[in-house]
């Protein structure tokens, strides 16, 4: 159960990162057991699910390179880390042999998890204008890396990936901060304390 838990938690980081990037490393390892959780696309022939995800996945590395391409893949991840974090967490759930039921729930919990690390990168992404170059090739990096350690060692898979998650609820705090700081009203007492010192200094004058 615990191994399990770990492989799902490996997948949804990975998902909360890129979409089609490791769907696809999964899609080429591991065929069968995605293509019956890919719930609107199983119908289509393998090869063209390929394709597919080998178009989209080109230009999420291409696309987080430049400031437009980051811009329009906050909007586009945001929508689909949660479906891309259900499919690869029911996938490694299943494929580790977990006996939890329904394991849907699994999946839920995997696109939540998904959804939570793509906000805070969403929230990063607005407050410094632009994420770095060197942190899209580590997360291009990091993206490979957790979807494979999700179905051949969710034991490191899954620290480096609650390592990840705590970076990102730590960093939400930081990022909540600067903006309540930013645009949080003056309370009342602020304000009369200002217009006081205002008076003041013009008695001085």
């Amino acid at each position: 159960m615990i191994l399990g838990f770990l492989a799902v938690l490996s997948a949804s980081v990975a998902a909360g990162m890129r979409i089609a990037l490791p769907i696809l490393v999964i899609l080429l390892l591991y065929g069968e057991p995605l293509l019956v959780n890919l719930l609107f696309l199983r119908w289509l022939p393998s090869q063209v699910l390929i394709s597919i995800f080998t178009i989209w996945a080109l230009f999420e590395l291409l696309a987080s390179k430049q400031l437009l391409g980051q811009r329009v893949l906050q909007v586009i991840q945001l929508i689909f880390a949660p479906l891309a974090g259900f499919v690869l967490s029911l996938t490694a759930a299943q494929f580790v042999g977990v006996e939890f039921r329904p394991l849907w729930l699994i999946g839920l919990l995997g696109g939540m998890i998904s959804f939570v690390c793509k906000l805070v990168l969403t929230g990063w992404f607005f407050r410094l204008r632009g994420l770095p170059l060197w942190w899209s090739f580590i997360e291009d990096f990091l993206c490979v890396w957790l979807v494979l350690f999700a179905f051949r060692s969710p034991q490191h898979g899954g620290v480096i990936a609650m390592i990840l998650l705590w970076l990102a609820v730590r960093s939400s705090t930081e990022w909540k901060r600067y903006y309540d700081g930013g645009r949080s009203p003056q309370r009342p007492e602020d304000v009369v304390d200002g217009e006081s010192g205002r008076e003041g200094d013009t008695e001085m004058g």
